[in-house]
């Protein structure tokens, strides 16, 4: 099942670089870029300098179009260096490092690859937000012209790994190292992973099946079209594609821990020091189901999600319940946890550095608490359990009667410290639990507010499978479900329904921004927008960009993504991919790196977008 992919692979890393808005940001490093209009320019040394003598250094060089910032935080490096003869094409930055004492993030887990990207939704508390983000203005794509990754149907997250300019892909049915320095995004190794778990049912999918469906449009197919175009390109078993790889994880020793059907996989590089030498699992479980239940397990329990406690124990969670084991995959140190049988999980979890883990069945939001030897659901270890709204299963997109979320925390410092989900109600509430001790005069949930989208009239859903969007005490919220849902639609299968939903069926509408006061203790709506659309997608907030971005389907220009101002609303950017299914970024979540360029992870495999191309 391992093929190793031979090829050239360059350590200098590319000079691309993009245009952002200066955000202060806690203990992290900032990016500001000033663009240039024409002619050629010799880069300046502004590296000690304040941000406002470094932009005005750019200035007299001869760059135009800089932001008007006022501030005297010290810039700490630059791209290109100083001396750099540089043409009207580059677009240099300045980098620094400021401190915004509002403790709004959540606290480094030691033991993952990252504290940005190493676990799906980004970080340990599902914030899925990122420090970085796509410059300002409106983008026409050619995703031919795009380095691409191919694989899939679902590319839920490009993880980040140890070892500098790569990063780990997890798609439906493989994992692959890839190459991201120099601008670029090549595959080194891959390893079929789901064709190793099925026994061969489930088959490799060529490369060029992914690139045929990416090319290829839905506008106008009918269900039967589509379903033969996927049993051609994918083979006859593709739905059973759904679900593996969902919440994976990347450790401190670059170990990928992925599920892929009932195996759980711990992935690692066959020789760190080659990658292109191929990827072996280092442990794997066979039917980690029966391997921790045992064989008397209800029949319908699935595998959904991983995730790190803070002392480096693997948290897995089941439809029926959580397990916490040793990163060897050790079955006999696992301790199993299970839920009520008619409760169902199809989310995955987030984790603080207390031991809390918050996860949310379809009708029960909880916190349970690993001790460091067990875990307890007792209430003097802080563990709690809250009914919360749910009501019967969507006809398109969304997964089960309860919560489309998983839990994101919310409040890191001194100030309400809070969990929030999205519940099960036809039309959702956003609702915050206090996560530790209820204040005096309140109950564990601590407010709850309705999910209008700025709909005139409310459809009969207004429903997410996505995660509430956290930063600081702002909120953002998606609707996934179309105004009407055609009956050629309702129970087919998940990757059906997303190849179609948009350019062949009615598309979904309508986001909304919420603001938790701490002071009055109550959730107020910021702005709504239903007038764009978030098709499955997980949508993300950028620090640098003051951004929401979501991706859906419009028919005035197709497949797109869009950033909204997070204070207002208003579309600051606007990547237009048409019709192409490339541009269906079919229920994974948006990239940012570094350098601006997206990582959109698309039905046929992540995919890097470079803004100044």
């Amino acid at each position: 099942m391992k093929n190793r992919l031979m090829g050239n692979f360059p350590t200098i890393r590319s000079l691309t670089l993009f245009f952002l808005v200066l955000c202060v940001l806690p203990f992290s490093v900032m990016t500001v870029s000033l663009a240039d209009d024409g002619g050629t320019i010799i880069t300046p040394d502004v590296t000690g300098m304040s941000v406002n003598d470094a932009i005005q250094a750019f200035r007299d060089a001869g760059f135009t179009n800089a932001p008007a910032i006022e501030t005297n935080a010290p810039v700490t490096g630059q791209n290109p260096p100083a001396g750099t003869e540089v043409t009207a094409s580059v677009i240099p930055s300045i980098t620094t490092v400021t401190r915004k004492d509002t403790g709004n993030g959540p606290v480094k887990n030691p033991y993952l690859a990252s504290s940005l990207y190493a676990i799906t939704h980004f970080d340990p508390s599902q914030s899925d937000s990122t420090l970085y983000g796509p410059p300002k203005g409106e983008f026409t794509i050619d995703t031919t012209k795009m380095p691409i990754v191919y694989g899939g149907p679902v590319n839920i997250i490009t993880l980040a790994s140890t070892q500098k300019d790569y990063m780990w892909a997890v798609s439906s049915c493989k994992v692959s190292y890839i190459y991201t320095g120099d601008g670029g995004l090549t595959e080194i190794a891959r390893y079929e992973a789901l064709e190793d778990a099925t026994g061969g049912l489930v088959k490799s999918v060529p490369e060029e099946n992914f690139k045929a469906f990416a090319l290829d449009s839905a506008a106008g197919m009918s269900k039967e079209a589509m379903n033969n175009t996927l049993v051609e390109l994918l083979g006859e078993n593709y739905p059973l594609m759904f679900g593996n790889g969902m919440y994976s994880v990347v450790d401190d020793e670059n170990v990928l821990y992925s599920n892929f059907g009932s195996n759980l996989y711990a992935f690692t590089l066959t020789d760190p020091e080659d990658p292109a030498a191929g990827i072996t699992p280092k442990y794997m479980v066979k039917d980690i189901i029966t391997a921790i239940q045992g064989a008397d397990h209800p029949p319908k329990v699935r595998l959904f999600g991983l995730a790190m406690t803070y002392d480096g124990y693997l948290i897995v969670t089941f439809s029926n319940g959580i397990a916490v084991m040793n990163r060897n995959l050790d079955t006999s140190s696992a301790l199993f946890y299970k839920f009520a049988d008619d409760e169902y999980v199809s989310n995955s979890i987030a984790v603080d550095e207390n031991g809390g883990i918050y996860i949310a069945s379809d009708k029960i939001m909880r916190k349970l608490v690993w001790t460091g030897t067990g875990i307890s659901d007792a209430e003097s270890d802080g563990a709690w359990s809250c009914p919360y709204t749910y009501s019967t299963q969507p006809p398109i997109i969304k997964v089960g009667i309860g919560t489309g979320s998983t839990p994101t925390l919310m409040g890191f410092g001194d100030e309400d410290r809070l969990v929030v989900i999205t519940d099960g109600a036809k039309q959702m509430n956003l609702v915050a639990f206090w996560r530790d001790e209820i204040p005096e005069g309140s109950e564990r949930i601590a407010g709850e507010i309705p999910v209008t989208c700025g709909f005139t009239t409310l459809p009969e859903w207004i429903q997410s499978e996505q995660s509430v969007v956290v930063s600081g005490y702002g909120a953002f919220v998606v609707n996934n479900m179309p105004a009407s849902v055609d009956n050629d639609l309702v129970g087919n299968n998940k990757i059906l329904q997303v190849s179609l939903m948009g350019p062949a069926y009615e598309t979904s509408y309508g986001v909304e921004r919420f603001e938790w006061n701490t002071k009055s203790k109550e959730w107020s709506s910021v702005w709504s927008r239903p007038d764009v659309s978030s098709t499955s997608m997980v949508p993300i907030h950028s620090d640098f960009g003051n951004m929401a971005l979501i991706n859906g389907y419009r028919p005035q220009d197709g497949w797109e993504i869009l950033g909204l101002d997070w204070d207002t609303g208003e579309t600051v950017h606007h990547t237009k991919f048409g019709d192409c299914n490339g541009g269906n970024g079919a229920y994974a979540i948006l990239q940012y790196l570094e350098d601006g360029n997206a990582l959109f992870n698309s039905f046929a495999g992540p995919m890097r977008i470079n803004y100044n191309s």
